[in-house]
């Protein structure tokens, strides 16, 4: 009996692992319980509409950034800042994005809007991931883990197109904290404890574990279905 052989498989090698590996920005991913208002997909036009002007692109709480913003107040008409990148939030046109860097030994932090019609340029001149998806702890750590050269070049991407995961466990200023990150509800990974706190005080910040909520179903907010939707449509109307 003839048997015909399988269909080749053509693997298209002039595209970069990058460039196969799908993102999608996590402002587009709608609140918990707002799947489809009404609001979010009038949102979603403007945002894809803002991008096709402007170039932004994929960066991780812990990348380090420089943004380019108009500013009418200054003698060039812009300002460029540069620094790491410790917390993202809010959803649709509301999206932020926080820069912090040390100058001149004073902490300065900039909010910036992600759809801001007066940012001109965003630049990311380091990808990559930290173990937190919250950085704000770096308020009460060593300056050095968060000064960035201003004239820092851009470094270049990794060649497997995967995003690095940068292992750094930061040390911390002497207490007190603006919070306290030892605490389990927090779930900081970055943060070398054994430096700043005595076994003691490790001990006690264990007392407000919650292990339960490792098992809750209901907290879990599962997007897988949700991104794959929003991913097809979002390239669908970049491509027009």
């Amino acid at each position: 009996k003839f048997t015909p052989p399988s269909k080749p498989v053509i693997v298209d090698k002039t595209q970069s692992v990058a460039a196969l590996r799908r993102f999608l920005s996590p402002e587009f991913i709608p609140p918990r319980q707002r799947t489809n208002p009404l609001k979010f997909a009038v949102e979603r036009e403007d945002m894809i509409q803002r991008r096709k002007v402007l170039h932004i692109p994929e960066f991780y709480v812990g990348s380090i950034l420089a943004v380019t913003m108009a500013d009418p107040y200054i003698n060039g008409k812009t300002n460029r800042f540069v620094g790491i990148c410790i917390q993202r939030s809010g959803k649709g046109l509301g999206a932020t994005f926080l820069l912090r860097n040390i100058i001149d030994g004073q902490g300065v932090e900039i909010c910036y809007e992600l759809y801001n019609p007066r940012i001109q340029q965003v630049e990311v001149l380091k990808m990559e991931k930290r173990l937190d998806s919250n950085l704000l702890y770096l308020r009460d750590a060593l300056p050095e883990y968060s000064t960035v050269d201003f004239n820092m070049n851009p470094v270049p991407p990794s060649p497997t197109g995967e995003v690095p995961v940068n292992q750094m466990q930061v040390k911390m200023k002497p207490k007190p904290w603006s919070k306290r990150w030892e605490r389990p509800k927090f779930r900081i990974q970055g943060i070398c404890f054994a430096s700043c706190l005595t076994p003691e005080q490790i001990k006690h910040a264990k007392k407000w574990d919650q292990p339960w909520l490792e098992f809750d179903m209901v907290k879990e907010y599962d997007t897988t279905k949700i991104e794959e939707k929003l991913w097809e449509e979002v390239q669908r109307k970049m491509n027009k």
